[in-house]
């Protein structure tokens, strides 16, 4: 891609990244006495349609629309940016069959903003036309209807679908020419196997379960990872801080919220660099995921606040900010 369209591009994003939450913002919406005070703060720093009301899911919708309406704008190729609808994709999927299988609809269920929509999708599982579907998705796919229909093991069959959508995305990772888009594959599955080995342990997983569930990756040994997780969670703190997520060990052993936390971080970690590219895809990938963090950790602080969790509950839990 022509260096001068990324220059143009990378230059409008910088322009963005000074609207971008500030920890600072952050520490003021924990502070915030309620809800409501936390989506006027919000609506005063432009969140929101720019109407009077505050509905905290629409606010979030409305950020979600304006950040890929920017990358949809700004971005000289779109094809760098569809390995990021992958999970809303597999969601689909999954949600499709289980509704295809148990015949129970449910409303609104499925993502209409990705490669094929709820209600196109439905249609391909009802009819089994699951060779109309992108990549190696029509394997996945066929694997989990019959899992689902035969033995009703709704865990399982999320399981089949989890796994095939990390394979995917760490396949574009594998491909691609994008450094950025080689970290975030290769972070996106590394931290998810983590957290299967973590929630494994915590549920008495088997390692025949572990393994259909992990996805291979290089940074992590998925095998090394099992064991450790059928041995205790020190022992997977252990293993962690042989790695390059040896952080990850020290969250682990202070909270559960706090390895989530951790989770979250490391990718904004991972893209932290971009701020100083200016000549690629990079800047506005990081712009996509650290947009995707702050709205996140909004989501986080208004429910505290809609459940009256105490302001040091809240920020035990609030994400890293990219600025």
């Amino acid at each position: 891609m022509n260096e001068l369209e990324y220059t143009f591009a990378v230059a409008r994003i910088r322009a963005l990244e000074a609207s971008l939450l500030t920890d600072q913002v952050i520490d003021q919406l924990v502070n915030s006495p309620g809800e409501k005070q936390c989506l006027e703060l919000l609506r005063e720093r432009g969140w929101g349609d720019g109407g009077n009301d505050l509905d905290a899911e629409e606010m979030l919708k409305t950020e979600e629309k304006k950040t890929w309406e920017v990358i949809r704008e700004a971005a000289p190729d779109l094809n760098v940016f569809d390995v990021f609808s992958y999970t809303k994709l597999y969601h689909n999927l999954k949600a499709a069959i289980k509704e295809v299988c148990t015949e129970v609809r449910n409303e609104n269920i499925f993502y209409d903003d990705c490669e094929i929509s709820g209600e196109e999708m439905l249609r391909i599982v009802e009819n089994k036309e699951f060779s109309r579907l992108p990549g190696k998705m029509p394997e996945a796919a066929q694997d989990a209807y019959d899992t689902l229909l035969h033995t009703r093991d709704g865990q399982l069959c999320d399981v089949i679908i989890d796994k095939a959508a990390l394979e995917a995305i760490y396949a574009v990772g594998q491909e691609s020419e994008d450094e950025i888009i080689r970290n975030y594959a290769e972070s996106t599955v590394a931290i998810a196997d983590i957290k299967i080995a973590v929630r494994s342990q915590k549920t008495g997983k088997s390692i025949e379960f572990m393994r259909r569930a992990m996805a291979e990756c290089e940074s992590i040994s998925i095998e090394q990872l099992m064991k450790a997780a059928l041995s205790g969670m020190d022992a997977i703190s252990e293993y962690l801080s042989g790695t390059s997520y040896s952080e990850g060990a020290q969250a682990l052993g202070d909270s559960p919220s706090a390895f989530e936390r951790w989770c979250d971080n490391r990718m904004i970690q991972t893209i932290r660099p971009q701020k100083y590219n200016s000549f690629s895809v990079g800047p506005l990938v990081a712009y996509l995921i650290a947009r995707e963090n702050e709205i996140k950790t909004v989501r986080i602080i208004l429910t505290g606040k809609q459940n009256g969790f105490s302001d040091e509950a809240i920020r035990e839990r609030v994400r890293e900010m990219y600025v």
